[in-house]
């Protein structure tokens, strides 16, 4: 029985709030499609305006239970500046909770409505969401042979025209490394050795069509690449070797004490134009983490282990910041579920909205 109890309450710390978070999401998407009809008649501008608005109160709202909730100790390396710049993202991909890092950083410059990302294509099947993350600005891109550059060239041009406020999130890498995948890290290195490559251990090797077309498409637009670099603490079991990192449950569950950004800020004009040595740059860039992530999990020094180089300084987000989001989608769901006619409303925004979704991404990819 007290067994029972201690894992009924331990799934609680990820269901509570990972049922939140989803179901606030029909709310969200009706106040949206409110906006967006409503705003036809108005100036494109008017409309994104709004839209980013809309948007950082979600991601808000997403930010309050994994950082507030979860009481997770944000430690920065750098100094991140204080101004909103429009920039291209930059990171080592481990984990599914590297998309709300993303966000824990905007947030800290009032860019949290800016964010857009550059996801794998089979994203853009989710619920409600794959659709509206494509209409906000973000891109889906196939992998290899498969990568349509004209369609994200297309994108991104749309984006960049109007002025729209950049701050695209890329994951080079592709995929996540988990230490456990032997196999997908050996494919890796022996990609990095065959190129002439240095082979890298803490990382997977980057790939450059993503980064290069973002970068080059919005060059006149961006004002510099965040490299960022991400270690979570609690990933080293006892024999000291590096575990896979977070999952989101596990996240949510406050298995992850501490999270560890290494931040760098590289101005758009020292980035390399010519597809080889942009090439030769980004891996270098991917060297320097895995240096840091290598003194990070393997340092000799137990005052240096699991700490990157440099004075790492503990940063706290306000609850001014996210907890207002999460009464105002709260105040637009319980409506809904409160009478016949919103649970009605509510179901169908579910079913409707979803398939009406992937119609419309199902459209616009053979558009392109």
């Amino acid at each position: 029985m007290l067994l029972s109890l201690v894992v009924h309450t331990y799934s609680l710390r990820y269901w509570l709030p990972a049922t939140i978070m989803l179901g606030t999401a029909p709310a969200y998407l009706l106040s949206w499609g409110a906006w967006r009809l409503f705003s036809t008649v108005l100036p494109a501008r008017l409309y994104h305006k709004l839209d980013d608005r809309l948007y950082c109160i979600y991601q808000s709202t997403v930010l309050f239970f994994f950082e507030n909730y979860t009481g997770v100790e944000v430690v920065l390396y750098g100094d991140i500046p204080k101004n909103k710049e429009n920039i291209v993202y930059l990171s080592n991909h481990q984990c599914t909770v590297d998309w709300i890092i993303a966000d824990m950083l905007a947030v800290r410059q009032s860019a949290l409505g800016h964010v857009r990302y550059v996801l794998k294509d089979g994203l853009k099947w989710l619920p409600l969401y794959g659709w509206y993350f494509s209409q906000h600005g973000g891109v889906y891109v196939k992998r290899s042979k498969k990568f349509n550059e004209k369609a994200m060239k297309k994108k991104l041009f749309t984006q960049t025209e109007r002025g729209a406020p950049m701050y695209l999130v890329i994951f080079p890498e592709g995929t996540r490394y988990n230490p456990e995948l032997k196999n997908v890290i050996a494919e890796s290195q022996a990609f990095a050795a065959k190129e002439g490559l240095a082979v890298l251990n803490h990382t997977l090797t980057p790939r450059m069509k993503a980064a290069h077309v973002a970068i080059e498409s919005m060059k006149g637009h961006l004002d510099a690449v965040y490299d960022i670099t991400v270690a979570y603490e609690g990933t080293m079991d006892a024999s000291g070797q590096r575990r896979a990192a977070p999952s989101m449950p596990e996240f949510l569950c406050k298995e992850c004490p501490r999270v560890h950004i290494h931040f760098e800020r590289v101005d758009i004009k020292e980035i390399p134009a010519e597809p080889l040595f942009f090439r030769r740059w980004l891996h270098e860039r991917f060297e320097i983490k895995d240096r840091l992530l290598m003194n990070f999990y393997e340092s000799k020094d137990s005052d240096k282990l699991c700490k990157f180089p440099g004075e790492g300084k503990a940063s706290s987000l306000s609850l001014c910041k996210t907890l207002p989001s999460v009464v105002i989608l709260g105040g637009l769901t319980l409506p809904l579920l409160l009478t016949e006619n919103g649970r009605s409303a509510y179901v169908r925004t579910w079913v409707y909205g979803t398939l009406l979704g992937w119609l419309w991404v199902n459209a616009k990819t053979l558009a392109c």
